[in-house]
């Protein structure tokens, strides 16, 4: 798929070594064609890994997509440069009049704290309830999951006794969804959270259905049955090393920390860790951005809460 981003985020540089095709602003005004308008609230303290990760699903299709970054406004970030943010980053204040084909809200190392106590909890719940009349469909990942399913659906969040942490097989809920299109009966995806949400209490919600669960992760991958919203508990986005890197950094830092299951060959940390979950992590976004953005919203835009208004009725 064709990304429009900027030329010099570092990202760039990174997937072009992995032969993906990202296009540039320069070149995209030259197509006749309009991308899909991707938005993407970037709440991981690691933000240019995050950034990669997510223009690395994006661009497994052969739709045009032109992602704008969200941070927040009411939080300053710790562990990425000021300048980074301010120049391939916009706030809510600078978007909040435009209207988008979708939008991906991450997750967040703020799952201890009750939704209300986070920094930047009100500006979130703006953003979220102003999608509803300018996103068509949003996915909401690991803690941006579970955010999205209280503020949308008063849907709490529960402790772990420890963390769950590692690589874990799911099984599907409902085979004909079209989220879940080419999905094996199994599959794997990384976790990597201190909280929980309930199963009970998602299908107590006549609104919202499951799809995907896990033995030992619980509930992975929640839509609403108009498809507006997205919830995945987990991260499909995630580096073959990224759980590898939280695990060594606990360490150092003398956290208590688990050998993430299912990851390394033999549990073994010295080895290079097995990657179990790309295939589908590239499936689930294609088929997010085929069947719930691309074949659904309006050329424009505008028109999007028309629209959802309809389905609603329907």
């Amino acid at each position: 798929m064709p990304i429009k981003v900027s030329k010099h985020l570092p990202a760039i540089k990174e997937l072009a070594k992995e032969n993906i095709f990202v296009m540039d602003e320069t070149r995209a005004i030259t197509q006749d064609i309009r991308p899909l308008q991707i938005i993407i609230v970037n709440l991981m303290p690691t933000k240019e890994a995050t950034e990669t990760q997510f223009i690395r699903l994006l661009s497994n299709t052969s739709l045009q997509v032109e992602i704008t970054l969200l941070r927040m406004e009411s939080y300053d970030a710790k562990n990425i440069s000021q300048q980074h943010l301010d120049y391939f980053y916009r706030t809510f204040s600078d978007i909040k009049d435009k209207y988008f084909d979708g939008m991906i809200i991450t997750g967040a190392p703020v799952e201890n704290l009750p939704f209300e106590e986070v920094d930047y909890w009100d500006e979130l719940v703006a953003i979220m309830e102003w999608s509803t009349s300018h996103v068509f469909s949003t996915l909401h990942i690991c803690w941006g999951a579970q955010a999205g399913l209280y503020h949308h659906y008063q849907i709490g969040k529960y402790p772990l006794p420890e963390k769950l942490f590692g690589v874990f097989k799911h099984s599907i809920s409902d085979s004909k969804t079209m989220l879940l299109r080419g999905f094996d009966d199994e599959f794997y995806m990384p976790h990597s959270r201190h909280t929980d949400v309930k199963e009970a209490d998602i299908e107590a919600c006549k609104d919202l259905e499951i799809l995907a669960t896990s033995e030992e992760a619980g509930v992975c991958i929640v839509r609403s049955r108009d498809n507006r919203f997205v919830f995945v508990t987990g991260h499909a986005e995630y580096d073959h090393d990224t759980l590898d890197k939280e695990y060594k950094r606990d360490l150092a830092l003398n956290k208590p920390i688990n050998l993430p299951v299912n990851y390394y060959p033999n549990d073994d940390p010295t080895q290079k860790p097995v990657v179990r979950w790309r295939a589908h992590a590239n499936i689930l976004c294609v088929n997010w951005l085929n069947y719930f953005v691309y074949q659904e919203t309006p050329y424009d835009l505008k028109r999007i809460e028309e629209l959802r208004q309809k389905l609603n009725d329907n």
